[in-house]
C-alpha cells in the first residue's frame, strides 16, 4: 500500500501530538485503527465475493459440458443398443431360416451331439479340437492314478 518506513510513522505521530494534544491523539488513533479495519475487511470480503463468482462460472460451465457429454453418451448408448437388437433380429431369423430350410435333420444331429457329449444346438467340432480333449482327459486321468498311488499303498507293498 504505503510504502512508510519507521521514522515516517516517528515524524506523523509527533506532528500528530502537537496538532492533537496528548488527550485527543490516543481516542483518534483507536478510531483511525478501527476504520482502517473496517476498511480491510470490506476489501477481504470484497475479494471473496469475487473468486466465488468466479468458481460459480466455473461451475457452471463445467455443469454444462458434463450434461452435453452425458447427452452424447445417452444418444451414442441408444444406437448401439439398436444396432445389437437389428444383429439380434437378423441372426435369430438365420437361424430360423436354416432351421426350416431343412438344413439341420435334426434326429442325426441329435445323435452326434450325444455321442460327442455336446448338448443339441452346439456346433460341430473340430477333429483338433476332439484330439486335444482326449489328451488333456488322458494327462487328468494318469495325474489322479498317480495321487492315488501316492496316498494308498496297496496291500502287502508297504
Amino acid at each position: 500500500m504505503l510504502d512508510i518506513g519507521f521514522a515516517e510513522l516517528i515524524v506523523i505521530a509527533v506532528v500528530g501530538l502537537i496538532v492533537l494534544g496528548p488527550e485527543k491523539l490516543p481516542v483518534v488513533t483507536r478510531t483511525v485503527g478501527t476504520l482502517l479495519g473496517r476498511a480491510q475487511r470490506y476489501v477481504s470480503d470484497v475479494k471473496n465475493d469475487i473468486s466465488r463468482q468466479m468458481e460459480l462460472e466455473e461451475l457452471r460451465k463445467m455443469q454444462s459440458s458434463m450434461e452435453t457429454m452425458g447427452r452424447d453418451m445417452q444418444t451414442s448408448l441408444t444406437e448401439a443398443t439398436s444396432d445389437l437388437e437389428g444383429i439380434a433380429k437378423n441372426t435369430a431369423a438365420d437361424v430360423n431360416d436354416s432351421f426350416s430350410d431343412g438344413a439341420f435333420e435334426s434326429s442325426a444331429y441329435a445323435s452326434s451331439a450325444f455321442k460327442s457329449g455336446l448338448h443339441i444346438g452346439a456346433g460341430r467340432r473340430t477333429w483338433t479340437e476332439e484330439q486335444a480333449d482326449e489328451r488333456l482327459r488322458a494327462r487328468i486321468q494318469t495325474r489322479l492314478r498317480r495321487r492315488y498311488m501316492k496316498k494308498k499303498p496297496r496291500y502287502g507293498d508297504e
